[in-house]
């Protein structure tokens, strides 16, 4: 990283008020099950992991953070003020801490103050801390607030259309294996229409720390769940807008509720019965579109079958080229949180840019571009740049963009 862009993100990290974000993406988001875990034991659990041999493997980068949540943990029960670089874990993110191995919990802590905390102090490592991989570009619904809906997408006829390759996805993971934690497997439409997503899975399985899957369970089958379940997913997560029928198919175009439902059923009968051990955690996740969507009607309606149930902040996605310009002048977060590897190869900043408008002039795409190469090239170092010289609204399409 040059010394200009280290200046632009030390003047930025000085402008942003000293308290801990909210959680990034999240409207609302609650967990079904009571986890009693209070800062003081997680403290106690960080002292101890301190002593093991997990916490001297880490490299230098992953110690000094788990270093400062040590100290974040020591500030939060003395009372004391948190500054930017502080963090605690959100309550949601407790979970994923009791279901982490013990032997892996370093690396757990490290993973997650680098995904919460580096789009803030706008660090840049050789990885990023999350992949996005997309297994299928293509998707069954055709949801109101979803790029699907634009006909110069998803139209076959346009390009953009298609599956990833089982050779691309193992490259991909070969080279991500060991440099990031967070792989998610979820971009522009649904990954379980991929053919080959069961080797996918099986390819992936015990790699990473946080793997996840998003799904509209549309097309849960029995197949299908016991290959999921026997992945070793971190997270899967069921895109679910509304509690009721009416609301959820005026949403989910070309979505049946009930069959979804009774996927999503199926789904927990066969993890309860067929592995009670499982550490997996399932999620319901729509997107708030509008008041009549609301957590406590979700919790009543989906609290028996997963482990928790969130709304994600609404972005104009379905029209992201027509929105309009804005005057948003501070930089997007995603910059320095994570980028998508999609199914063609071609990698790009954000799924806003859903037609890579920002990228069609780079030429070489995964595997002949590596991942690494691509998140610290110039392109994306002069993206950044320019996002933190207040410059967002010179730039398409991100100058109609609203995430912060």
């Amino acid at each position: 990283m040059s010394n200009k862009i280290k200046v632009l993100q030390e003047n930025v990290v000085e402008k942003i008020s000293k308290q801990l974000p909210s959680d990034k993406g999240y409207s609302d988001i609650s967990t079904t099950n009571k986890i009693a875990l209070k800062k003081d034991k997680i403290l106690k659990l960080i002292k101890k992991i301190k002593t093991e041999s997990q916490y001297k493997s880490l490299n230098d980068s992953d110690r000094k953070v788990f270093d400062i949540v040590e100290r974040s943990y020591e500030k939060a029960i003395e009372g004391r003020p948190l500054e930017i670089e502080d963090f605690i874990l959100p309550k949601h993110e407790i979970l994923e801490l009791t279901i982490t191995p013990n032997n892996q919990l370093a690396r757990y802590i490290a993973y997650r103050y680098k995904y919460n905390q580096y789009n803030h102090l706008k660090i840049v490592e050789e990885y990023p801390p999350c992949v996005q991989i997309e297994p299928a570009s293509i998707c069954n619904f055709r949801c109101i607030m979803c790029y699907q809906v634009d006909k110069s997408f998803h139209y076959k006829s346009k390009g953009y259309m298609g599956y990833m390759s089982l050779d691309i996805f193992k490259k991909a993971i070969d080279e991500l294996e060991g440099n990031v934690e967070a792989i998610t497997l979820a971009s522009r439409g649904e990954p379980l229409l991929n053919p080959q997503i069961s080797e996918m899975l099986r390819y992936m399985q015990g790699k990473f720390l946080a793997s996840k899957i998003n799904t509209n369970a549309s097309i849960l089958t029995e197949k299908l769940i016991h290959e999921i379940l026997s992945a070793e997913l971190q997270t899967i997560v069921f895109s679910v807008d509304a509690s009721d029928k009416e609301t959820y198919e005026k949403i989910r175009v070309f979505g049946n509720f009930d069959k979804v439902k009774s996927n999503i059923e199926l789904f927990h009968k066969i993890k309860s019965k067929y592995y009670p051990n499982s550490k997996i955690i399932t999620r319901i996740s729509g997107v708030k579109l509008n008041d009549s969507q609301n957590l406590s009607d979700m919790m009543n309606m989906w609290k028996d079958l997963v482990d928790q149930v969130a709304f994600v902040n609404y972005a104009p996605w379905e029209s992201a080229y027509d929105n309009n310009l804005n005057e948003i002048k501070s930089p997007c977060s995603e910059l320095w949180s994570r980028m998508f590897v999609w199914w063609d190869g071609r990698m790009n900043p954000c799924d806003y840019d859903y037609k890579s408008t920002l990228t069609n002039h780079i030429e070489r795409k995964f595997p002949e571009q590596t991942i690494a190469d691509f998140w610290g090239s110039g392109f994306f170092n002069s993206l950044r740049e320019k996002h933190l010289t207040s410059k967002r609204c010179d730039i398409e399409p991100c100058a109609r963009c609203k995430s912060m």
